[in-house]
């Protein structure tokens, strides 16, 4: 018998230092869970969880160090078979996803103790979904963003659900869930319809495609557009597609809440502005008018939504529902500014919120269930440090002038005006204005006195853990310095917009 030659398999090559950052996230959480394997119940197993994700964030932080010096001296890294691609929008923005994922876990330190919840597994869980996250920012072909998608949603899922003994925890996991599994199975049906019409999944493959032909019967393409775009949506709780976002967010632990408040946001930006900006820019007059009508939906329910909470944790899930339309104002103007709008924008808002929830997670109650903006009444007097950043950040997300918010939202205004979209700019400024009244609403009950009786209730309260001292102090810090010296960051943020606009949109 002869059996006829077969030519080898030829593996894409791999450039293990351009995915440094993501083995050193991920091989920290596989530690982490073989760690508790084999300690399992010893006093020693927590401590070593902690300093095994230390070490881990350490040096993928090195990493991304490493990767912005070398994208800006040379060209970006691109691997295995250019479905990843590093340059310094994606440095940029693993450095927000980074930082996020260190100070939810800093905040989670004190939480943890307090509610008696095990630690190597949610810190294992935060490690998988951060280093999901990386894997986003830097993706250049569309399975890899699905799988991507995957890997950060998955352990979010159970990180939801993670407080076995509450009930609004064990829902917000189950509807987290099942509408994410529904947004991905939309998600990868766009995929298929986007190779069916270009015969590409990689980014920049599509983009070549798409610049050289013509498509006479562009409805395929068009509707994997939109399905994308709805996958997407869910991610970054775009309207119509943020009904779980209130329940979830109130129902998670708080310190799970901030991180996807911040971090899954950043990721889920990273690749919307990777697809629609990039491999889609010559198809920007079908998607503009569909992302315009989110942007536009997203801003107004957001605000009128978080003026109607009297949840503080809902009402801040309303608050990044409204961010979210500021970033999709940004993204709608597919222009060089708005791109660095939005990413200064996310790296404003990323501090600004963590913020918000690390004070959130100092007030609540044993249990995690009392968050009603009521019982901030008194908290001028009672705890004026805390009260203060609380305030603080309020007025950020605000968009008070001498705050992070203020610039950021500044940015989005002025690249709006540029492109000339003055009808989504005058909605945009309306939202700005209705939602200042819910978070001055939040301000206001700060600085109202209590009664009696509340006073003698709530006087006992716990001290900050240095954890979250040390989060509130770089939160507040950032917030504060953004919006008063924010040259330097803009300039980062420029710098990582023209270096990828250069090198992936121009041809």
């Amino acid at each position: 018998m002869s059996f006829a030659a077969v030519a080898p398999i030829t593996a894409p090559s791999v450039d293990w230092l351009a995915i440094a950052p993501e083995l050193a996230l991920g091989g920290a959480a596989v530690l982490v869970v073989l760690a508790k394997a084999l300690l399992r119940r010893r006093a020693v197993a927590t401590p070593v969880s902690y300093v095994i994700a230390a070490v881990g964030i350490i040096t993928c932080g090195a990493m991304l160090f490493w990767q912005w010096q070398d994208v800006k001296e040379h060209t970006p890294i691109v691997t295995m078979s250019e479905m990843v691609r590093v340059d310094a929008f994606g440095v940029f923005l693993g450095v927000v996803v980074l930082a996020a994922t260190a100070m939810s876990l800093l905040v989670a330190i004190g939480y943890l103790r307090r509610e008696q919840l095990e630690v190597a597994e949610y810190v294992s869980l935060m490690l998988f979904s951060a280093t999901g996250m990386l894997v986003m920012t830097t993706a250049n072909d569309l399975i890899v963003v699905f799988l991507a998608l995957e890997i950060l949603s998955i352990p979010l899922y159970v990180l939801a659900a993670y407080h076995r003994r509450r009930l609004t925890s064990q829902e917000a996991g189950i509807k987290y869930f099942v509408l994410g599994a529904f947004s991905s199975a939309i998600f990868l049906y766009g995929i298929a319809l986007v190779y069916g019409a270009t015969g590409s999944t990689s980014l920049t493959g599509i983009d070549t495609f798409l610049r050289a032909n013509t498509l006479f019967e562009p409805g395929t393409l068009e509707a994997g557009l939109v399905l994308l775009l709805v996958g997407l949506g869910f991610k970054v709780a775009a309207v119509p597609f943020h009904m779980w976002t209130p329940d979830v967010y109130q129902g998670a632990p708080t310190p799970v809440t901030a991180f996807m408040a911040s971090a899954t946001k950043v990721a889920a930006f990273a690749a919307l502005l990777r697809i629609f900006d990039g491999a889609f820019l010559t198809y920007r007059d079908q998607w503009q008018p569909v992302v315009w009508a989110l942007a536009a939906l997203t801003l107004v329910v957001g605000s009128v939504g978080a003026l109607l909470q009297v949840d503080l944790k809902r009402l801040l899930a309303y608050s990044s529902i409204a961010h979210a339309g500021y970033l999709l104002m940004a993204v709608e103007t597919g222009t060089p500014k708005g791109r660095e709008a939005a990413l200064f924008y996310l790296f404003a808002y990323t501090f600004m919120v963590i913020g918000s929830f690390a004070v959130v997670t100092v007030l609540s109650r044993p249990g995690d269930e009392e968050h009603s903006i009521d019982s901030l009444r008194g908290l001028a007097s009672r705890r004026p440090v805390i009260g203060s950043l609380l305030v603080l950040f309020m007025l950020a997300q605000a968009g008070i002038p001498l705050t992070s918010g203020f610039v950021a939202k500044l940015d989005v205004f002025s690249a709006t005006a540029s492109a000339g979209d003055d009808v989504l700019l005058v909605i945009g400024t309306v939202a700005t204005v209705i939602a200042a009244f819910a978070y001055l609403r939040v301000a206001l009950a700060v600085a109202t006195p209590a009664s009696d009786g509340e006073i003698v209730e709530r006087q006992r309260y716990r001290r900050v853990d240095t954890g979250t001292w040390i989060v509130l102090a770089i939160t507040a810090g950032v917030t504060i310095v953004l919006g008063i010296v924010p040259a330097v960051f803009v300039h980062w943020a420029q710098d990582a917009t023209l270096l990828t606009h250069v090198i992936i949109w121009i041809h």
